[in-house]
């Protein structure tokens, strides 16, 4: 079956608990945001997304654009499956590739090598899988000798390079980047 994403009517809130009664400082910040803030028994919700229709089948692109706080990462976490819509229906069918936190699994302390072992782990792959993908995940970070020491001694660029060439490495129906 080919690879899909649907959300009807998705909603997607967060309670803030012990939040205090609304101020100046929250009306600004919600007007300048975009976002939405009110209260539901005591417990100020923010209304990250609202009622949204997107339908994307195998070979669609979307990019979002939009201000701070519009919920474009909110939206990318839901369709990798890190937030549940807490109203509407999500389906997606297919593998996911996330690169909405390209650091995640990253040991500074770990060399390179060590890195790819352990993000591998943590992106779902077998060791035999990571021992196959090891080669071409070091030859396209361009790294070279860096590979073997550890990451903490990396630029952020070369850290990044690190990351990407993990993450990338994994073939996915579906790839989301933040």
């Amino acid at each position: 079956m080919s690879a899909f994403i649907s959300l009807k009517d998705v909603s997607v809130s967060f309670p803030i608990y012990g939040a205090g009664a609304a101020s100046l400082k929250k009306t600004l910040a919600a007007s300048v945001t975009g976002g939405r803030f009110g209260k539901e028994t005591g417990v100020t919700v923010v209304q990250a997304l609202s009622n949204l229709n997107i339908e994307l089948k195998a070979g669609d692109r979307l990019g979002l654009v939009g201000h701070n706080g519009a919920g474009k990462s909110t939206l990318l976490r839901t369709l990798a499956g890190v937030y549940e819509p807490t109203a509407g229906q999500f389906r997606r069918q297919g593998s996911v590739t996330s690169l909405i936190d390209p650091a995640l699994g990253i040991e500074a302390d770990a060399t390179g090598m060590e890195n790819i072992m352990l993000r591998g782990l943590v992106m779902g792959l077998s060791k035999r899988e990571i021992d196959r993908k090891t080669p071409d995940i070091v030859e396209f970070s361009g790294l070279g000798q860096y590979i073997d020491m550890p990451v903490r001694t990396y630029s952020t660029g070369m850290m990044m390079r690190l990351a990407f060439s993990i993450s990338t490495s994994v073939n996915a129906d579906i790839l989301l980047m933040d």
